[in-house]
């Protein structure tokens, strides 16, 4: 079983800076992909940004640039800087976890979520 838990929300003026940890705990191997995901109030839960345990990374078109997304393995955490904020960029933020099992049903965990506010 694998828990994720979430910190470093909160809110931040347009232009503004914030870092999000997330620790995991449990079986989290690096063949685990592990990235965020958000979820603006109305909308769907998308993704952020993803990163392999050989650390390839994958994220959306509307962060690029702004948002860095780091993992630790020996440490088992997860990070994301992003800078730049903008009032678009308000959502929960959700740590993920996802592997496929060896019949290719891929298993997903999320944390609690985080919630990341941007707003003068």
């Amino acid at each position: 079983q694998v828990q994720l838990v979430e910190s470093g929300g909160g809110l931040v003026q347009p232009g503004g800076s914030l870092r999000l940890s997330c620790e995991a705990s449990g079986s989290v191997f690096t063949n685990y992909v592990m990235g965020w995901y958000r979820q603006a109030p109305g909308k769907q839960r998308e993704l952020v940004a993803e990163v392999t345990g050989a650390g390839r990374t994958n994220s959306a078109d509307s962060i690029k640039g702004r948002y860095t997304i780091s993992r630790d393995n020996a440490e088992n955490t997860l990070s994301l800087q992003m800078y730049s904020l903008k009032p678009e960029d308000t959502a929960v933020y959700y740590c993920n976890a996802w592997v496929k099992n060896i019949l290719g049903a891929r298993r997903d965990y999320w944390g609690q979520g985080t919630q990341v506010t941007v707003s003068s």
